[in-house]
């Protein structure tokens, strides 16, 4: 093949050099047909400098969002083919291992059999999860701050409760989970797996399932978003104000900075407790 094609590069050479030379007598006076060529040739170059410094940017961007915040991938919800691949990246991560969750209701995260963290919730080693406090003021302001009619505040409780319902049964398989229960209005959601965190983002008015989520790994940079993330989610847990939930009791457990119990509560006596939330005052 090389062979032949090296003995045919004189003939190929002539035959251009002979049509080359006759079609430039045809139109070296066709003045019209040469400002036009010299038009889309210019055209294509710049259009092709363009791309190239468009695409040296946008290289130049993606390495400082990897290499220097951590960033490994900023995914869209719409997409299935995505949103799969993204489950499964998820499940190697997180199976037998150790899960760290911030959450509002929990029920699309991991009580749904479909949701991502459904597998690795039962078969991971340990878990601390967040979820709002259903009968808290963060949960009515999160539920009246969505505009679907379908999404309540009662919506939002019920969902709550199966996801309570749901780690108390896995606690009964000598699960080590922890679970508590916060007052404020949701700020990011966030899921610790391995040397990854995921975070979405809680939109006023939009559910958070619309919202795209982003994946950050552990690194040296001390301008990876990993650290202040995963920083965020210690310091919420921390938090000597938030109680924890005592699954055989059903009670929210009250501690002091000490870690020595304050109080206990039972979750389903605020229920029965006729207390108005300042979000529910009618406007």
């Amino acid at each position: 093949m090389s062979a032949t094609i090296a003995l045919s590069l004189p003939y190929t050479g002539k035959l251009i050099a002979d049509n080359y030379l006759t079609y430039w007598t045809l139109i070296e006076s066709e003045k019209p047909f040469l400002i036009s060529v010299e038009i889309a040739v210019a055209v294509s170059l710049i259009m092709l400098f363009n791309y190239l410094v468009s695409n040296w940017k946008n290289r130049k961007f993606a390495n400082m969002a990897r290499n220097d915040m951590g960033l490994v991938l900023a995914a869209h919800p719409k997409s299935f083919r995505v949103k799969k691949r993204l489950k499964k990246f998820k499940e190697q991560q997180g199976l037998g291992k150790d899960v760290m969750l911030i959450g509002s209701t929990g029920f699309n995260t991991f009580v749904n059999p479909e949701s991502d963290l459904h597998h690795i919730i039962q078969n991971c080693r340990g878990a601390k999860v967040m979820l709002l406090n259903p009968f808290g003021e963060g949960a009515c302001l999160r539920a009246k701050s969505i505009p679907d009619p379908e999404i309540t505040l009662e919506h939002f409780r019920e969902q709550i409760t199966k996801s309570v319902d749901f780690l108390k049964s896995l606690t009964i398989l000598q699960k080590d989970i922890q679970l508590k229960l916060y007052e404020e209005t949701p700020l990011f959601k966030l899921t610790v797996l391995g040397d990854y965190v995921f975070m979405k983002y809680y939109h006023a008015g939009l559910n958070v399932q619309e919202m795209p989520e982003y994946i950050f790994k552990h690194s040296s940079s001390h301008g990876s978003m990993f650290h202040p993330l995963y920083q965020f989610f210690l310091s919420r847990w921390r938090d000597s104000t938030i109680p924890e939930y005592d699954f055989e009791s059903d009670e929210l457990v009250y501690k002091d900075n000490s870690g020595n119990e304050i109080k206990r509560e039972k979750l389903a006596s605020l229920a029965m407790t006729p207390r108005k939330l300042p979000c529910q005052v009618d406007s």
